[in-house]
């Protein structure tokens, strides 16, 4: 098998040693892509060689620079890393950071503070009208909407009004100082001159993975806020066009994801839970730069045709395809929904 040292250094010590010298049998019979596609692990261990595999295949294809953290959970719930690649990188979140802002505002919720159907005014001056989300498409202002509803529109559309809707419960200031003191330096927002706005900001690969991997765990909100948090990110209304794009309906109920992109980065971070609801997989995917095909083409292209976007896709596949047989029998159940299609009436 061709391990480098970048490969190598993703996986858990004891993972690395088995694959380098080749002790371990069910991973020692993997030797082409194709064998590594069709392998549907049985341990943890094997699922980080997998999903180690697939990360540098699929990174090298694109191009780009990458910078990501993913870890797959034992049994007994201890999470090692599949993949730690420039985990401690500061890099732009975009939209990634979405996340960070509805942990902010839900703190506030746990704490009293604001309510979900406490409503804020859409005037027409806090609208933006970028192509994306669904404010600008709205036609009418002033109206208002409920925190809950700026919640869903900035978590699943990804709608940029969104964000300074969620600016008038949870200050800039205010939003970075929740973060911090929840742990993390590195995810915040940038203030600008007016108190209530702010750009997206930084993170880096493991503080998302973390603030995911706490999410999950129920350390960083309430059990209600939590649960909201995460039936949001996993309702087939978000991102489909990366890791949840090779999936089926009823296994992107199974997938938490938030993307984020701008300029020349391709991101995306979230949560692969299991058939019982335990979440296995959580991972922090950052790239950026020169990536393979037409620049002028890359540069404009936000959707799943992007080289950055097909690799998450393949990338997608072989996460899920690594939770089919193992679980993490100390996590949460967030069991998802059976999908049901709608006609109306």
């Amino acid at each position: 098998m061709d391990i480098n040292r970048r490969f190598a250094l993703g996986l858990g010590s004891a993972a690395a040693a088995s694959a380098v010298v080749g002790t371990a049998g069910p991973a020692r019979a993997q030797e082409t892509d194709a064998e590594w596609d069709a392998l549907i692990p049985t341990t943890a261990d094997l699922a980080r060689l997998k999903i180690a595999h697939k990360y540098r295949q699929q990174t090298r294809w694109a191009g780009g620079t990458w910078s990501s953290h993913i870890g797959v959970a034992d049994t007994d719930g201890a999470v090692r890393a599949a993949v730690s690649d420039e985990a401690d990188r500061v890099v732009e979140a975009y939209s990634v950071n979405k996340v960070a802002v509805a942990v902010a505002v839900l703190d506030k919720v746990d704490r009293g503070l604001i309510t979900l159907d406490q409503r804020v005014e859409v005037t027409a001056d806090l609208v933006i009208h970028d192509t994306d989300g669904i404010f600008g498409l709205d036609g009418a202002y002033p109206s208002s909407v409920t925190v809950g509803h700026a919640l869903a529109a900035l978590l699943t559309v990804s709608d940029n009004t969104a964000v300074r809707l969620c600016g008038l419960v949870v200050p800039a200031l205010e939003l970075n100082e929740i973060l911090r003191a929840k742990g993390f330096t590195h995810t915040r927002v940038v203030p600008v001159a007016n108190p209530n706005r702010f750009f997206l900001g930084t993170t880096t690969p493991r503080e998302t993975f973390t603030l995911l991997h706490r999410l999950a765990a129920g350390e960083l909100l309430s059990p209600a806020s939590t649960g909201h948090l995460l039936a949001v990110l996993r309702s087939l209304t978000s991102f489909t066009d990366g890791v949840r794009l090779e999936l089926s309906s009823q296994e992107r109920l199974n997938v938490a994801t938030k993307a984020g992109w701008y300029a020349d980065g391709r991101n995306e971070a979230g949560i692969v839970f299991d058939a019982n609801g335990k979440a296995v997989i959580t991972f922090a995917l950052f790239a950026s730069g020169r990536f393979r095909g037409d620049q002028a083409v890359n540069a404009d292209n936000y959707s799943a045709t992007h080289p950055a976007l097909r690799a998450r896709a393949e990338l997608g596949r072989s996460l899920y395809d690594s939770v089919l047989r193992i679980t993490n029998n100390a996590g949460r159940a967030y069991r998802a929904p059976r999908y049901r299609a709608g006609n109306g009436g």
